[in-house]
């Protein structure tokens, strides 16, 4: 029986821990994966060592242990909440939302108004000041790594908009690469017009879709 559980919980964690090298996957999914492949584990042997142990105990226990494990892949140390107030101070007043996420990521969330135009991906002057001060905070916690993920509004074909979105993503990144944050650090995602946040239908609705959401994990060292 002991063998058994072993291997039952093996087999989970394996399972969970494959799914991070999945080339669909976003950088985002995969550290959650890995969190979750970490839990499963951990969970699968917690649940086969009490109570008599058994198949049924060990998936119970590795299905809790990698819901709990999506969480464990990321910390929220003292450093992430002093960047998270830092960056609250920053942005007051902007639009500029600011907050941790489920799974202990600090999340910005940037307006058009203050990003990008319609159609363009230069950075306007009053991001500069935001994201100066950001790039200081990720120097002041070099643990981190970062995932800038741009968006459009429907103006404009799928064509046009995905490889837009790319670009301001990638502005993004090189604007803080260019205030001395390793660039290495940073992924990039683009996600066009797919993932609204308002009505399309009207100018207010299109100018929130048009935006860039920033990501910062400090990864549970092993």
């Amino acid at each position: 029986m002991q063998k058994n559980f072993i291997k039952t919980t093996a087999a989970i964690a394996i399972v969970a821990l494959t799914a991070t090298g999945c080339a669909d996957m976003s950088a985002t999914q995969r550290g959650t994966a890995t969190g979750a492949g970490i839990g499963a584990g951990l969970g699968g042997l917690i649940g086969g060592t009490t109570s008599g142990g058994g198949g049924g105990r060990v998936a119970g226990g590795a299905a809790i242990g990698a819901a709990a494990g999506a969480v464990i892949g990321n910390i929220w140390s003292k450093r992430m909440e002093a960047q998270k107030q830092q960056m609250e101070q920053a942005t007051q007043g902007t639009g500029v939302q600011v907050s941790q996420t489920a799974d202990n990521r600090l999340k910005l969330e940037i307006p058009s108004d203050i990003s990008f135009d319609t159609g363009r991906s230069d950075i306007k002057g009053n991001f500069q000041p935001i994201l100066q001060r950001f790039a200081q905070t990720l120097q002041e916690n070099p643990n981190t790594n970062v995932v800038i993920i741009g968006h459009t509004d429907s103006t404009g074909s799928d064509a046009i908009n995905q490889p837009l979105s790319v670009d301001r993503a990638s502005r993004t990144r090189d604007y803080l690469a260019g205030r001395g944050v390793n660039p290495n650090r940073i992924t990039i995602e683009g996600r066009g017009s797919r993932e609204p946040i308002a009505s399309n239908a009207d100018a207010s609705g299109k100018a929130r879709n048009r935006r860039v959401e920033i990501y910062v994990a400090e990864p549970a060292q092993g």
